[in-house]
């Protein structure tokens, strides 16, 4: 049974909060083979994105998140994101990662974030999935997937749900990245379309650092 103690107050918000304020551009990484893991995310880095989700369905997702945590340290956040079950938390956590992402309102991972005070970004689409993270204490959600829904959303879900804080996930590219700060996102997540895959298979990897510095000094205009 939901134990709503502690619904509407915010309890881990201010930790995803905090990272998200200088990081608005997560780079998604779904399926990079573990060898480029991370020659990818330096590459990225460089660019000047330092807010990293490893999707648990990658093969050797939690073993890759342990590579950028060594790799990183303190500098960068690595989290680990389709954390859809109980297993895929503990091995999430062993692993190092920071933070946790969902592609839905998983109650499973809801309770385990909060029991263990890991920083949670839930999934979440339509306004029941909103209510069940505001009943567990999360102010901050990720809209999946946000390019199948019209920009004007956002503004419908926070009518209803004052004080929410949404990041877009699902469809966001280079191109339309800043519609999505326009509508009123606080951060967006963008997967295959942050390097193109031609350039991870011959290794172009200051091409790809030369290419994210440049969608990175746009959003902080947009922003």
């Amino acid at each position: 049974m939901r134990d709503l103690k502690t619904a509407g107050v915010r309890i881990r918000d201010w930790n995803m909060k905090t990272i998200l304020k200088n990081n608005p551009i997560c780079a998604i990484m779904r399926n990079v083979p573990t060898e480029k893991a991370v020659s990818y995310a330096k590459a990225v880095y460089r660019g000047g994105i330092k807010m990293f989700e490893v999707a648990m369905n990658t093969p050797e997702g939690a073993r890759q998140i342990g590579m950028l945590r060594s790799e990183f340290g303190d500098s960068a956040y690595v989290g680990a994101g389709t954390v859809i079950d109980k297993e895929r938390c503990q091995a999430a956590k062993e692993a190092g990662a920071q933070f946790f992402l969902t592609p839905n309102a998983a109650v499973v991972t809801l309770s385990y974030c909060r029991e263990h005070a890991i920083p949670l970004l839930p999934g979440v689409l339509t306004p029941t999935d909103v209510g069940v993270c505001l009943d567990y204490g999360y102010h901050i959600m990720k809209l999946f997937p946000a390019g199948d829904m019209p920009m004007s959303y956002i503004k419908s879900l926070k009518g209803p749900f004052d004080g929410t804080e949404y990041v877009a996930v699902g469809g966001v590219s280079p191109e339309n990245i800043g519609d999505f700060f326009k509508a009123g996102f606080i951060g967006v997540g963008i997967g295959s379309n942050l390097i193109p895959k031609e350039m991870v298979e011959r290794g172009a990897w200051d091409e790809a650092s030369e290419r994210i510095a440049q969608l990175y000094e746009q959003v902080r205009v947009w922003r």
